[in-house]
């Protein structure tokens, strides 16, 4: 008021300054915009992506996945066969865990024998003539799931439906190897999948950290193993799991590379018998859970972006890498439809129109009864077969597709 003279000063209303609706000088302040946007944290951005997302998704689903996202994982037990794998079994076996590899055996047979009790059944009035010749078709159309989809060689234990019991760290025996290897059992869905027959060539195109890999080995039927990922570090952390599980005559024989896989096709096209691609994912649980590596922290929101793109372009590369007759699996940790069932749709569409390869995509539907004692399947699946994260089997999420390169 003291700085305002003469007509300036007759301008203000009574009241001066105040009559402006401006606080008097000592109480003025000057705004500030903050320079940067609040922080968010990348498990928070996460799981609010997967709110928006997941539950138009799974819908009613959605709170029950959640909840089990954010709870403790469940893990199973791989044994070992390079060590004392009977040895190693009876010790799963007193903690009251199970082999659910084997007892997807016994359902599988339980499957097959009721099929063809029906069909007995179901031919009982037919001539006696014809009888026979009857059932034989019947039985050929019964697919021999045992033999098909399952390894008698895998072996991985775990805690009954609703047991959160945990295993203790695997023991090292006399020669140092380890006796079984802690994973997400459903991980393990993918291998069998595969169904790797003697004499295979197999490619496991993003192998690292190395639970699958080892998987592959154990089946014993791998008459060469290709294990590449692109990352240096993650392909010697590969190295180090090898070391501590398998002899060193047969991890020598496994060729591990750091190549960009998406260029497989040019470097070892129509090779390989059975091909594996687990692609880089969001990692829902990891996502949720985990600060460290983190891929929805905000410098790695172009990486995020591309996800698709890079899995379609590994997943056609697995294809490429395939013989004709060669068989692909295609797996996430992802429980997003645009990370699995539309990769998969795009991959096999492009390797139609720009290679003039045909592909047929599997159905593995009957995986779902196989192991609906274990795991929590989404029924609603177009393509594949999707393990959701449930309190009582906390496994997952994985999502994994068959596909197999026409002749």
């Amino acid at each position: 008021m003291a700085a305002l003279r003469g007509p300036a000063r007759r301008l203000l209303p009574p009241g001066g300054l105040a009559g402006l609706g401006l606080p008097p000088r000592r109480y003025r302040y000057k705004e500030k915009w903050a320079g940067t946007a609040p922080k968010i944290s990348a498990t928070r951005l996460a799981l609010q992506n997967f709110d928006m997302n997941y539950s138009v998704q799974f819908g009613s689903v959605w709170p029950s996945i959640r909840v089990s996202l954010l709870s403790e994982q469940k893990y199973g037990a791989l044994v070992n066969n390079f060590s004392d794998a009977n040895r190693v079994s009876q010790e799963l076996e007193l903690l009251n865990a199970v082999d659910f590899v084997y007892e997807s055996q016994k359902a599988a047979w339980h499957m097959q024998w009721d099929s063809c009790v029906e069909g007995v059944r179901g031919e009982e009035t037919a001539p006696q003539e014809t009888h026979s010749e009857q059932l034989s078709v019947e039985q050929t159309q019964t697919p021999s799931l045992l033999s098909a989809s399952i390894s008698r060689n895998i072996k991985c234990y775990t805690f009954s439906k609703g047991d959160v019991s945990r295993f203790p760290p695997a023991r090292p025996d006399a020669l140092g190897t380890l006796g079984y290897y802690l994973l997400d059992a459903a991980s393990l869905l993918p291998v069998l999948a595969l169904n790797v027959q003697p004499g295979d060539l197999v490619l496991d195109l993003c192998a690292a950290p190395g639970g699958k890999t080892l998987a592959l080995l154990q089946t014993g039927c791998c008459r060469h193993l290709a294990a590449n990922d692109i990352s240096a570090s993650r392909s010697n952390r590969l190295r180090r799991v090898l070391c501590s599980y398998v002899p060193k005559d047969i991890s020598a024989d496994v060729h591990i590379t750091s190549w960009d896989g998406r260029n497989w096709g040019e470097l070892e096209g129509d090779s390989y018998n059975r091909v594996l691609v687990d692609v880089p994912c969001t990692t829902d649980r990891h996502s949720v859970m985990e600060e460290n590596n983190n891929i929805f922290s905000r410098k790695r929101l172009k990486e995020r972006q591309t996800l698709p793109m890079l899995q379609m372009q590994l997943l056609l590369a697995g294809l490429l890498a395939a013989r004709p007759g060669g068989e692909v699996v295609y797996s996430t940790c992802s429980l997003s439809q645009l990370q699995n069932e539309y990769v998969v749709e795009r991959a096999v569409e492009v390797a139609e129109t720009q290679y003039n390869i045909s592909v047929h995509v599997e159905d593995l539907s009957y995986f779902r009864r196989l192991f609906q004692d274990t795991f929590s399947f989404f029924a609603d699946c177009r393509l594949g077969e999707l393990v959701l994260p449930h309190l009582t089997a906390n496994f997952g999420p994985m999502y994994f597709c068959k596909l197999r390169r026409e002749q």
